[in-house]
This record gives structure tokens, sequence and C-alpha cells, in this order.
């Protein structure tokens, strides 16, 4: 036993000394990401949060233009949004009513600005997640080597504790929205990899016959035949990500990612049940409302 100890092998040293070469050496590439997400995440929470700008009333001589659009109008108009897209989604009366009063719900608990924050994380996750991950799923699903070689690396992204990612992320980017997400996509991004191989592969041999009799080409065969077959498989993972994405709010919040796991932490710090189940709460509230929406038939 004293033996093997004496001889360890020194992972974390490993580990440290490459997080150290990283920062010396990509600081600016790094920055250069910081300020993409961050431009991002900003104009989702301007959309959410902040009224249109009503300036241009100005051209007409009005001192205070905010009664013909009063801020706190602002929520139930992004929740007429939402709820007009889930029934364009559905075609019903019953998804959209679950969103609205799903919304009216967090209104009324005040929550509001809070819900907003970690839907800008979410929102902001889904499109990094999805615009990395459809594209390598689709890669794998054409080269079984590939796969064969991520796979390992997928799995460790699965199930390295989430709060081992916290350190090179606030190493690398710092206090804020930023590290919150790169945390959350190095989570998140397995499940639309997972997924969309699974749809690519999944593909039956007799319509990809069937297209090259056709004559085919690997594209047309992509766009009009893989894609389409596997539509239902990456919809999933989009749903996936989302709630996966959620689940990260709390964690993001030890980080300063504002939103729905701030109070989460706070309850936490002072024992406060009530605000620790309030707040606990809303959070299952956004992820029936996200998910029902977003269960579209394909």
């Amino acid at each position: 036993m004293t033996f093997l100890t004496e001889c360890k092998l020194r992972i974390g040293d490993a580990a440290e000394a490459v997080f150290d070469s990283l920062q010396a050496n990509l600081s600016g590439f790094f920055d250069l990401i910081s300020i993409g997400l961050e431009a991002m995440i900003e104009v989702i929470l301007a959309i959410l949060q902040q009224p249109p700008n009503t300036s241009w009333f100005q051209d007409i001589r009005l001192r205070d233009a905010s009664f013909l659009y009063p801020p706190e109008w602002h929520p139930f108009l992004i929740i007429a949004i939402f709820t007009a897209l889930a029934w364009y989604f559905h075609r019903g009366w019953k998804v959209p009513t679950l969103v609205a009063l799903g919304f009216l719900f967090i209104v009324n608990q005040d929550y509001y600005e809070e819900t907003t924050e970690s839907l800008t994380l979410v929102l902001s996750a889904c499109v990094v997640c999805m615009g990395l991950g459809v594209p390598i799923g689709i890669a794998a699903a054409h080269r079984p080597r590939l796969y064969a070689w991520m796979r390992p690396v997928l799995d460790l992204m699965q199930t390295l504790p989430t709060f081992v990612y916290l350190i090179p992320a606030i190493v690398f980017f710092g206090i804020g929205m930023v590290p919150g997400l790169i945390a959350t996509v190095i989570f998140v991004l397995p499940a639309p990899i997972r997924l969309t191989h699974l749809g690519i592969s999944s593909t039956p041999t007799s319509l990809l016959e069937a297209a090259d009799a056709f004559g085919a080409t690997g594209s047309q065969k992509l766009w009009k035949v893989e894609l389409p077959y596997a539509l239902p498989q990456i919809m999933t993972g989009l749903n996936q990500t989302i709630m996966l994405s959620l689940s990260m709010v709390v964690i993001a919040a030890l980080v300063g990612a504002d939103g729905l796991g701030v109070p989460v932490v706070r309850a936490l710090n002072q024992v406060n049940t009530g605000l620790g189940f309030e707040s606990g709460f809303i959070i299952v509230v956004v992820a029936i409302v996200l998910d029902r929406a977003l269960r579209v038939k394909t």
C-alpha cells in the first residue's frame, strides 16, 4: 500500500500544468470567446427584459414616451410571444394555456427577472451546443472510428463532477455568466452529439441505397434523407439540451451567473426553507413549461 502511494501518478499536477500553459499562451483566444459569448448573452437578456426602444417618439417632441409602452408591460408581451409560439407548434389550446399560466405564476411570485436570466443561460447553451453538437454528431455517424475515439471523451464530460468544470472556467473566463455558460456547455454537449449520431447512423440502408440509385450526392443524401429521418432524435437532443442546461442554473450561480440559482444558493447559505422551496418550485415550473412546449411532433 505504501509503495503504491509513493508511486502516485501526478494527475492533478499534470492538469494544473496544462491549464497554466493554456492560460499563458491562449489568453487572447479565451478573451475573444468571452467577448462573443457575453455579447450573445446581453442581446438575449435585453430582448427578454428591456422594452423596445421608444426614443423615436422623441422625434415628435414628446418629453416622455413611456406612457405609450410602460416597461411593466414588457413581461406580458414576452409571455404573449411564448404563448403564440406554443400555439403555432402545437395547434391546440392546452400547451399554450400551460405556458401562459406558468409564466403568469412566475410574474406573480416576482421571479420574472431571475427567470429571464436563467432562460438567457439556457438559450445561449442551446445555440452553442446545437451549433457544435449536430455537426459533430453527423461527422461521427459517417466516421465510426471518430466516434469510437470520441465515446470515452463524451463519457468523461458527462460523468466528471460538474463542480470540477467551474475551476478552469473561472481561471480562463473570470466570474459571471460566461463561466457558467462554459460549464453548462461542457456538461450538456454530449447529449446532442450522441442523439444526432444515433439518428444519422440509424437511417435505413434501403433509403440510402435508393438515394444512390437516383444518383444523389453525399450532401443530397445528408439533407434530403439522413437529416429528415434523424429529425426526431435531433429534436430530442434539443429538448435534453434545454433540460440539462436548466439543471445547471444552481451550479452556475456559484461562479457568479445570475438567474434562479442565486436565490437557491442564498437560501442554502441562510438555511431559509421558504426561500429555497419557493425558488426551487419556480425552476420546476420553468422546466415543465419548456418541456411541454418543446415536445413538437415531427
